[in-house]
């Protein structure tokens, strides 16, 4: 993950010093917390201690392989009240197959973005033969009608110019935030992303680039529930005061 770290930490700052605003999240209210801004997507908490905050594209295929592998797990945190998921839209290429995924997502009522992003990322190999045999929008429009959204609001949402733009508004924030790689994270206003280990036995995550260790050891670079397990659980002993730095 490539990522301009003083551009990062200095829009940080304005986040957290109070640029944010109401997120659009599956919480179905106006609660937020100090990492979140306007067009954020939220779903969790906003009183858990351990706010993730996540940039990917719906056209990324390592943000879906993060998806289907540790979102589970993130799920579990959500619901117990630990984590609340911040997620914000990046177009990456190909980009039609992007903001159609994240439009279909948005055409689903408030508290179902969430579950039809999570189709719209399982279905992803799906979408991307359906585009490769000149079908289009097929296989969204059958990710849509999954989902309950029936057809006609199916072809609005599709052409609603409007929401194309919010779409495209919510990835241009992101990019000045100078994130340039999908998916990159952000736990409790820390990046975390892979750096080679100090004693060089792979790749760990580290947070804004010092390796995150717990009693367990560095905590291997996966794309795995349990490496997302110890992070959070990192993360939670130092909000609630505990010994992990």
């Amino acid at each position: 993950m490539m990522l301009n770290r003083r551009v990062f930490q200095a829009a940080a700052v304005a986040v957290i010093a109070g640029l944010a605003a109401c997120g659009n999240g599956a919480a179905g209210d106006d609660a937020r917390t100090e990492f979140e801004r306007e067009g954020d997507f939220a779903t969790g908490s906003p009183d858990a201690p351990v706010v993730m905050v996540e940039y990917a594209s719906t056209a990324c295929p390592a943000c879906a392989n993060f998806n289907i592998n540790v979102k589970p797990t993130i799920n579990e945190y959500i619901e117990n009240g630990t984590l609340r998921l911040v997620f914000r839209e990046m177009i990456t290429p190909p980009r039609d197959l992007a903001i159609a995924g994240f439009m279909l997502a948005r055409c689903a009522p408030e508290d179902r973005y969430f579950d039809v992003l999570d189709l719209v990322f399982e279905q992803q190999q799906a979408i991307y033969q359906s585009m490769q045999d000149g079908r289009g929008l097929q296989q969204f429009q059958t990710i849509a009608g999954s989902a309950g959204i029936d057809q006609q609001r199916f072809r609005e949402c599709m052409s609603d110019e409007a929401m194309m733009a919010e779409v495209t508004a919510a990835s241009e924030r992101s990019s000045r935030d100078g994130v340039d790689a999908t998916p990159t994270f952000i736990f409790n206003g820390e990046l975390v992303a892979a750096e080679r280990a100090p004693d060089g036995s792979g790749l760990v995550w580290a947070a804004d680039g010092a390796p995150i260790e717990d009693e367990d050891g560095f905590i291997p670079a996966q794309f795995s529930g349990d490496s997302f397990e110890r992070i959070i659980l990192h993360y939670q002993a130092r909000a609630e005061g505990g010994s992990e730095d």
